[in-house]
């Protein structure tokens, strides 16, 4: 799969351009690298004439120690310039993670729910990391061999030209056979890279369902997939492998014939007596160092096969589009908001609808509890007011604003979520609360701590908001843990906040602990409880009942608690674990 040079130029521009000086800094140390290496052959050469012609012993080693100091010089150059190439291209890939991670958190669900966060770790830095080489001295590689290349013919040509015009058409024909082969592998590490990502995506989704795995005996079923997954791997790596291996076995031989060429001629000239002994190891060293620059070339030509199969499944990735873009900009005021769903359709993907003319009003200030049967679509409810996923069908309202109108921060900046999976970073317990916000008022933070009864918790922190914690929560209870949780939803004062009951996995004593902290929190502002218990709901204002996707009945909670002919009265009169699971 062939990748055009101006998408090549455009990466370059984008992410070398903020690294200019050093960028330069590279060019010039590699070009000084090459003056040098043109420059030893001629001490060589002087030094090989001398020691024929008899000259004094200081004359040859005043041509040593110039042979040796450019040598040592050379090596020092060699240090530096890789030193400042992998600061460059580790800064540009860098850069291109940070770009293609933001690109992906923006695209919708439909796409993560295609793939498992193994491929997309493999997306992210596998791939970027293939790019490491190209943006640090590939380009500046090939420039500096091309010149190699062309100041040794040059040499050539100086000493004699019969020697610069074989040599000269050897190499063209070298370059032009290495021009025809450039995009022989790339197809091939394309597939290696996406049979990578695979790898990835089977071990990170086994991994974390390992302990269903072993409870229920699936070990042998998951080493067979595993084995087919390597079998694929394997087979994809032998054949890109096959195709570099090509690559190197007919550049060595052109080499070969090269050597032959250059020795031979040299050898018919001195024996005329046209040319010295050390001229004749001049053309040798040159020839060499046409190998050099051609070798350097190939190896350049490889790593931009690897840059193209990166290449390309970069721009795959960053040529997808959200089917959710963001609205126009539309702002939200502050305070309670009211929530309006009107006639509102909704299936995932090609599935029948989850949701069928969905209509309620919520106004500000207002607390609403959705309650019913497992997969009656309370929780699509909430996916859809996060703009997770659009309706298919009808229109859905914050604050007498359309979401669609609204961009993306703006809604998530008004309306908060509290769930029962509490996702906690190994990161400061200021960092967890404000999603590394460094602008948030610890003031506030620790005010809002006080008020769910986490004060006495912070005061023994040893760093106090700084304190670090572990991984997915380690070392705090489920009930710190949940209302950390809590905490950090209120955090920014949202208009609107959703409840999807986050204290129902909890023990009664801790359970009864967060709920009157949140009822103290949500006084006066709007919100929606989506219950599996009924005791949630006592405090509601209103009531939702949903039913296979349709609003079976909504209304005042105490009119329908009223009601013995309402759904609501009957699931008081049941009790909800008997009617809602």
């Amino acid at each position: 799969m062939s990748v055009p040079l101006r998408e090549y130029v455009d990466l370059l521009y984008a992410y070398l351009r903020p690294q200019a000086g050093r960028a330069l800094l590279l060019a010039g140390l590699l070009l000084t690298s090459i003056a040098l290496q043109l420059l030893n052959p001629q001490i060589l050469r002087r030094f090989i004439d001398a020691a024929v012609a008899g000259a004094p012993a200081g004359q040859l080693t005043a041509a040593a120690l110039a042979f040796l100091a450019i040598a040592l010089v050379q090596q020092g150059l060699a240090v530096a310039s890789a030193y400042v190439g992998e600061d460059v291209g580790w800064t540009a890939t860098n850069g291109l993670r940070r770009d293609l991670a933001l690109h992906c958190l923006r695209l919708d669900m439909e796409f993560h729910n295609r793939r498992t966060p193994g491929e997309m770790i493999e997306r992210i830095d596998g791939d970027v990391t293939a790019l490491a080489t190209f943006f640090s001295q590939i380009v500046i590689r090939v420039l500096g061999s091309a010149l190699l290349l062309v100041g040794s013919i040059a040499m050539l040509y100086r000493e004699d030209w019969r020697v610069g015009l074989a040599l000269t058409v050897f190499a063209l024909a070298v370059v032009a056979v290495l021009g025809r082969w450039r995009d022989v592998a790339v197809s091939a590490l394309t597939a290696e890279r996406e049979s990578n990502a695979r790898l990835f995506g089977f071990v990170e989704e086994r991994l974390n369902g390992l302990d269903d795995l072993r409870s229920n005996g699936a070990g042998p079923h998951v080493m067979r997939r595993l084995h087919g997954v390597l079998r694929e791997l394997y087979g994809r790596v032998r054949r890109a492998w096959t195709m570099r291996a090509l690559l190197d076995v007919g550049t060595g031989g052109m080499f070969a014939l090269g050597t032959i060429l250059a020795v031979g001629m040299g050898t018919y000239l001195f024996l005329l007596g046209a040319i010295t002994l050390g001229t004749v190891y001049l053309f040798y060293q040159y020839t060499e160092m046409l190998r050099n620059p051609i070798e350097q070339l190939t190896r350049e030509m490889q790593e931009l096969q690897r840059a193209s199969a990166g290449i390309v499944r970069i721009r795959e990735l960053l040529g997808l589009r959200s089917q959710i873009p963001d609205g126009p900009g539309a702002a939200l005021p502050r305070g309670p908001l009211g929530l309006e769903f009107d006639h509102v359709w909704f299936g995932y993907g090609e599935e029948a609808n989850v949701l069928e003319d969905v209509s309620f009003r919520l106004a500000p200030s207002r607390l609403l509890g959705v309650v019913g049967r497992t997969g009656s679509g309370k929780t699509t409810l909430t996916r859809l007011l996060f703009r997770l996923y659009d309706p298919s069908g009808g229109t859905i309202r914050l604050g007498d604003v359309d979401l669609r109108r609204l961009q993306s921060a703006e809604l998530r900046r008004h309306v908060g979520l509290v769930t029962q999976e509490v996702q906690l970073f190994q990161a400061s317990v200021r960092q967890n609360l404000t999603f590394f916000d460094e602008a948030a008022d610890d003031g506030r933070i620790v005010a809002l701590l006080e008020e769910l009864g986490l004060g006495e918790w912070l005061s023994r922190l040893p760093d106090g908001l700084d304190t670090d914690l572990g991984a997915g929560g380690a070392g705090l209870s489920a009930g710190e843990a949940q209302l950390l949780a809590v905490a950090r939803a209120f955090l920014t004062n949202p208009g609107l906040i959703v409840l999807d009951e986050p204290s129902s996995r909890l023990d009664p004593e801790t359970e009864l602990r967060i709920e009157r902290a949140v009822a103290r929190l949500l006084r006066g502002r709007t919100a929606i409880v989506i219950a599996h218990r009924l005791t949630t709901v006592e405090r509601a204002d209103e009531i939702l009942v949903m039913d296979d996707g349709r609003v079976a009945e909504w209304g005042d909670r105490v009119r329908l608690a009223a009601d013995p002919g309402s759904r609501f009265a009957g699931l008081l009169r049941a009790g909800v674990e008997e009617v809602l699971v």
